[in-house]
């Protein structure tokens, strides 16, 4: 069994490495392989399996977890997955009525999940220290 230290180290590893092939599957067909399809293909393949295996590290992470820090992680996400769909359906449909003047860019969308998932985790771990 590995101690919570070796289970963060692990998921920050796989956490790391999605985003490392996400910016090369992103930025490798315009800068590094000059749109090459086959490399494209197989980059946004390896991003999909690296994705797989960040989610399985953070179901481990999870799974070592005591109850208290499970319940202060299930509230933060579920204020997070909330926040997500509300504030992702609304920027969509301000985009699609042109109310704003810009696209919806998902990357937004993702910057929000992020800071909301930090945000309400420091609070509620606050709230139960």
């Amino acid at each position: 069994m590995k101690t919570k230290k070796q289970q963060i180290l692990n998921l920050a590893g796989w956490t790391w490495s999605w985003v490392a092939t996400l910016a090369l599957a992103t930025f490798g067909p315009r800068f590094i392989w000059d749109d090459h399809q086959l490399l494209t293909i197989l980059f946004v393949g390896l991003n999909f399996a690296n994705g797989v295996a960040m989610i399985i590290a953070n179901r481990s992470f999870f799974n070592s977890l005591d109850e208290m820090q499970r319940k202060i992680q299930l509230e933060a996400l579920g204020i997070t997955l909330g926040l997500a769909v509300i504030f992702g359906i609304t920027y969509s449909l301000l985009d699609t009525t042109n109310l704003i003047a810009n696209d919806a860019e998902i990357g937004f969308l993702v910057g929000i999940i992020g800071v909301t998932y930090m945000v309400s985790l420091l609070v509620i771990r606050k709230r139960y220290a």
